[in-house]
């Protein structure tokens, strides 16, 4: 069987419900030509800077008269391509709220495609849903977009799907209350995009990540991890430039850092602490590129004073100052980064500070808004506040726009309607403004729904998204003033060949499952000097990094036509693979999954490991398996090898762990399952079944069902002690309509199984499929342990 590695399809089509308002055509989408691909199609725009060239755009802004207005609530940023509008938001509410791209006539608001996606076990509160923007491929028109719950998905124009990636199952992504999700990034065939992730192998540990994508195949190009332990999550936007020779990119990260990598490779060149390295969170502002400096805004505490905020200029570092270490980027840290202290960069610094709201630059001037709901202007190449003005309360996200010698700049609430309760039921403000000494407000409308999308102009009008619509102002009509991306910058020639460029990266197979790569040589720099032309003039050696924890090979080989082909045994295993040719050396790296049934009872590992923490002999969860190392570790338990949740890092007591693949579905799982404890202290352990949790809650004695527990979650009274072993068991039916219902018991090992389900919960708009899982929360210290993992199919 041969396995094509691009994302498949049929997942995404299995899993999505799509709605198209528009005629499909089943022709490819049309072959690129940049100059078919116009309008605003990243939402910090083709300067990266919050800012656009665009003229004749409205002074007056009437909320009661807008050009149109659609019931589409989110805190996204439009794009536009074409006369298309594209923009991410939700729809319905509980358990059937559903998140995704519409895609919207740029003239007249009509609705032209929309592809909607469920939430699935994640941590979003309140309806923080649909933080990040599309982004539109200046050259096929493709549109990009990345879910709350990390599905990274490539639609054509007419929204097709082209390709998709459940970033959760697949790399391990991690979701977090606040749900800020990162907005993908085109740079030439690659989109790039970010997240908090705990994978696999190296990649074990809860990192900030960096993963370009082949962005016609999203075949894993490099992934790279260049910052130290994550505060939270963040979506911090990074700005593309040159730096000594290289194609780089700047980002914020969740560690407080500001780091530089090699975009061409993802190679870690530099980073350096711009606030404090605690836990007081990442830093969410987009790095914003002026001459030969970046200029960082954050409102973390800062790494020399007490004061909490502050933004700050800093030198971009000479070529004789960054590390020249060549480090492949199959490993997870980098241990030749340079890391520099903020003295050695920093130009000019100001108290202004912001959580998440990005500043945009015009000319030599500054504008950003503070969290405490100012305005201001201020130098970039001195750091001076020129002026200050106060609108509202305060701003968490919305970043404010500069086009037509105009400041637009949404507030989250209206200082003039705020109420004292509901996120929903508040009013956003919503001013255009004329910068300058004496500031003027030109026009204040109040929004309905809170403001923390970021407007977007294009064709003479303005648009901005509240929770409860998607505005847009200006007049009907074309304008004739219309923006247009400049051309691109000419890249640096390639130098010498120094190495290879296997893509993909990364592969998953099943037993028998065939893999095919195409390799290019790039410089010392990453660029690609040559396309080699068949992968068959590669030589083949498995590959065992150095950092290794688990000296494993993947259970696979290479053809004499370049292919990797996975053993025919049910085995998971996982490895790495070296390739040369000509000197040169370029890595891969994957993961082989069984079909079902699978059956795991650990009793086949050697515990070698010593643990520093407790001292007991220990032996690391299966490499192939997502999110379980660091957070689980085989242990002797009653005579058995078990699987037992760690207790020594608290930044890891609560758990998934995936050891399937997201296509899965129609199969039951269940497991033997304790936790540590007494009858007040206990703690929770579940499996994940179809991107449903099934878990069994100590302290509240309780089986619970949930995907999101404030959107899903139902749960039945069932009493279980500590120390003493249960069966859960759980499975998912889907109905031929797509509705579902998720059946789950518990019952004591020793003994017979109960006939009935303890819970049976019906969901209209049912997960289609999801990896199977086991999950893990040990708040108290008390250990939990799993055993005898069975998933079979259910026909």
């Amino acid at each position: 069987m041969k396995l094509r590695l691009a994302p498949s399809v049929a997942l995404a089509i299995a899993c999505a419900l799509s709605i198209s308002l528009a005629a499909k055509k089943d022709t490819p989408p049309a072959k690129a030509d940049a100059t078919k691909v116009a309008g605003w199609l990243a939402w910090r725009g083709p300067d990266q800077n919050g800012t656009s060239q665009e003229t004749g755009l409205p002074e007056q802004v009437d909320a009661k008269k807008p050009l149109w207005v659609v019931d589409f609530p989110g805190q996204s940023t439009p794009v536009i391509a074409n006369g298309k509008l594209y923009i991410n938001g939700y729809v319905g509410e509980g358990k059937d709220l559903r998140e995704g791209v519409s895609c919207f006539d740029a003239e007249t608001g009509n609705l032209l495609w929309q592809h909607l996606e469920n939430d699935f076990l994640s941590d979003t509160i309140y309806l923080r849903y649909s933080t990040s923007a599309p982004t539109i491929d200046p050259e096929t028109g493709n549109i990009f977009v990345q879910g709350t719950q990390g599905l990274l998905s490539c639609f054509a124009p007419d929204g097709k799907v082209v390709w998709q990636h459940s970033m959760m199952e697949e790399y391990g992504r991690l979701t977090f209350p606040n749900s800020r999700t990162a907005t993908p990034m085109i740079d030439r065939e690659l989109v790039i995009t970010r997240g908090v992730t705990s994978g696999w192998g190296a990649n074990g540990a809860a990192g900030d990540r960096m993963f370009a994508f082949d962005k016609k195949t999203g075949e894993l190009v490099w992934l790279s991890s260049p910052a130290d332990r994550p505060q939270d999550n963040t979506f911090s936007q990074p700005t593309f430039s040159f730096l000594d020779g290289k194609r780089v990119l700047f980002t914020a990260c969740g560690d407080s850092s500001v780091a530089c990598i090699n975009a061409r490779t993802g190679d870690p060149l530099f980073r350096f602490p711009a606030a404090k390295a605690g836990a007081k969170g990442g830093i969410n502002a987009s790095p914003l590129l002026y001459k030969d400096s970046l200029i960082i805004s954050h409102e973390s505490e800062n790494v020399d004073t007490t004061e909490v905020g502050r933004t700050a200029s800093y030198r971009l570092p000479k070529a004789d100052e960054i590390s020249k270490a060549i480090i492949p980027s199959i490993n997870a840290i980098p241990p030749g980064m340079r890391i520099f202290s903020p003295k050695e960069l920093e130009q000019w610094r100001n108290p202004l500070g912001n959580l998440a709201s990005s500043p945009c630059l015009a000319g030599n001037t500054l504008y950003e808004v503070s969290g405490t709901g100012e305005v201001a202007g201020v130098n970039a190449d001195s750091g001076a506040i020129l002026w200050r003005k106060k609108l509202g309360a305060e701003q968490r996200q919305s970043s404010p726009f500069f086009a037509d010698g105009k400041l637009y700049v949404p507030m989250l609430d209206d200082p003039a309607t705020k109420t004292e309760t509901g996120e929903a039921g508040t009013t956003g403000g919503f001013y255009v403004i004329k910068p300058g000494d004496k500031p003027e407000i030109l026009s204040q409308a109040a929004l309905d729904g809170r403001c923390f999308g970021s407007p977007a102009a294009y064709n003479g009008k303005v648009y901005v998204q509240t929770t409860r619509h998607l505005y847009c102002f200006g007049k009907k009509g074309a304008s004739s003033e219309v923006g247009v991306y400049p051309a691109e910058k000419e890249w640096p020639k390639p130098g010498p060949a120094a190495s290879l460029q296997v893509i993909p990266s990364e592969v998953v197979l099943r037993p028998e499952q065939t893999a095919s790569f195409h390799a290019r040589s790039i410089d010392a720099n990453g660029f690609t000097v040559q396309d080699l032309p068949s992968a068959k003039d590669l030589k083949w050696a498995s590959y065992i990094p150095p950092t290794a924890k688990v000296k494993s090979a993947m259970k696979a080989a290479f053809n004499s036509e370049g292919e990797l082909v996975a053993a025919s045994n049910s085995v998971p295993s996982a490895g790495a693979f070296e390739a040369t040719v000509g000197g040169l050396k370029g890595y891969i790296r994957g993961r082989v999954l069984p079909y079902l049934p699978l059956h795991q009872d650990f009793e086949s590992f050697a515990l070698t490991e010593t643990n520093a923490f407790d001292g007991n002999a220990f032996a690391y969860p299966p490499l192939p398996w997502i999110g379980a190392r660091f957070k689980f570790d085989l242990r002797e338990k009653d005579g058995n090898k078990v699987m037992a949740k760690n207790v020594d890092n608290k930044f890891f007591q609560r758990a998934t762990v995936f050891f399937g693949a997201p296509d899965a579905k129609n199969y039951t799982i269940e497991a033997d399952v304790m936790s540590d404890g007494n009858r007040r202290k206990m703690s929770e352990v579940g499996l994940v079944a179809q991107r449903y949790y099934v878990v069994l809650k100590g302290n509240d004695q309780k089986l619970e069902v949930n995907s999101n527990q404030e959107r899903l979650r139902v749960a039945a009274d069932f009493k279980w002690q500590p120390n003493v072993w249960y069966r859960l068991k759980a499975r998912v039916d889907i109905a031929a309509d797509h509705t579902g219902v998720v059946r789950a018991k518990a019952w004591k090992k020793a003994e017979p199984e109960p006939d009935k389900w303890t819970l049976e919960v019906p969901h209209r708009t049912a997960h289609q499929n999801g990896s199977p899982g086991l999950f893990g929360f040990s708040p108290q210290d008390m250990k939990v342990f799993i055993d005898n993992i069975v998933v079979t199919p259910n026909n």
